[in-house]
């Protein structure tokens, strides 16, 4: 099958991923909190940057490889943690490290995936980040860490905007609960999936496995709160400082939103600042990521390594990010699109449609190098 012709943009894998998951699935992908203005915010923020284009550049040679913390990556796309991302197609975890080695680019595992750290030890190669939700038990967060360390993963995430629990409606509407409990209700949209829910038979009912080592999933309160929430606590500085005493590997704060700390995360050893406002899902009115990213670049300087994320559809959002500062762009949802509507192969189509979109975009603006973007804002 050609995927180009089929699946030209990510919204038509986004469509078809819809076509193959229960609709609870899916309300757990794509939901926000609140009334999701969070969310939308995100895309606006990106439809508003325009750049210029260049003319009698000649022929241009584009490089998309990007140096990050130490390492090259191929292009500056990253696999952002998702939690719980083998509920949206078994095995997800697996697919999405097995693409990152393959096509050298980072794969993010969340605390609260479906499979651990040691799972994914054979699959990550040198690709790996660790996201960590901050346990407040200082034994299992060196726990976690050593374990992390120990499968592969390099870089350390701090998500930092998980104080509290969010409340996430379409998720309750949905009847969707950590632990996920089957009811009648979610069998009958299973069995309109037949080929989702086949592969959840074979592979099992996904848990927060990485948790499991730690306290009983059947104490998780109901709702969308669950295990992670119970043994997670609310960060300070105190906490950063711990991290860094114990990783002794970049470490990357997430869910940065403002200019205000980002001289004292320089100061505590922080290595990078990720720009999220987490896709929306904790904070209805939270600013677009993309809005706050200028103001964080010229705190941080124009050497210090900024990622952000947030509602990216295509090769030319990825360069209005980095054009508004960003040194290097993640993408969540948009790779369980490709997972969920063709596997293995839908997950390479995501990374093929943005470096596509992105080569094509630098020849119009007659530039090499994606950083060059910033030279082309108007």
């Amino acid at each position: 099958m050609d995927l180009d012709t089929r699946y030209p943009g990510l919204s038509d894998l986004q469509a078809h991923a819809r076509r193959r998951i229960p609709h609870f699935v899916w309300e757990y992908l794509e939901s926000a909190t609140g009334d999701e203005s969070a969310h939308r915010r995100n895309a606006e923020a990106l439809d508003e940057v325009v750049l210029k284009t260049g003319i009698l550049g000649g022929k241009q040679t584009v490089d998309l490889s990007t140096e990050l913390l130490g390492r090259t990556y191929t292009a500056p796309i990253g696999i952002a943690p998702v939690g719980m991302s083998g509920l949206m197609w078994p095995g997800a975890e697996r697919i999405l490290a097995d693409l990152a080695v393959r096509e050298g680019i980072p794969y993010g595992l969340s605390t609260v995936a479906a499979m651990t750290p040691e799972d994914l030890a054979v699959h990550v190669g040198d690709r790996g980040w660790f996201q960590l939700y901050p346990p407040a038990d200082p034994e299992i967060r060196a726990d976690l860490l050593n374990r992390a360390r120990e499968a592969g993963f390099h870089t350390l995430v701090l998500t930092v905007d998980v104080a509290v629990a969010s409340r996430r409606e379409r998720q309750t509407r949905a009847r969707l609960t950590q632990p996920m409990k089957i009811t009648p209700r979610l069998v009958a949209q299973a069995a309109l999936r037949p080929e989702w829910s086949l592969q959840v038979l074979r592979s099992g009912v996904p848990t927060l496995a990485t948790l499991e080592k730690y306290a009983d999933v059947s104490t998780a309160r109901s709702g969308t709160a669950h295990v992670g929430y119970l043994l997670r606590t609310a960060p300070d500085w105190e906490y950063v400082k711990a991290l860094r005493d114990l990783w002794d590997g970049p470490l990357v704060v997430k869910g940065v939103l403002g200019a205000e700390p980002v001289a004292r995360l320089i100061d505590e050893g922080v290595d990078a600042i990720w720009v999220s406002n987490h896709g929306g899902r904790q904070f209805s009115a939270a600013p677009a990521a993309l809005d706050v990213l200028p103001s964080i670049r010229a705190a941080a300087g124009a050497d210090y390594p900024l990622i952000c994320d947030g509602a990216v559809r295509c090769g030319t959002d990825v360069l209005r990010m980095i054009a508004k500062g960003a040194d290097f762009v993640m993408l969540g949802r948009a790779w369980h699109w490709g997972v969920a509507a063709r596997g293995a192969e839908g997950a390479a189509h995501v990374l093929r449609i943005l470096k596509a979109g992105m080569v094509a975009d630098m020849g119009q603006m007659a530039i090499e190098r994606p950083v060059e973007a910033r030279a082309r804002l108007p």
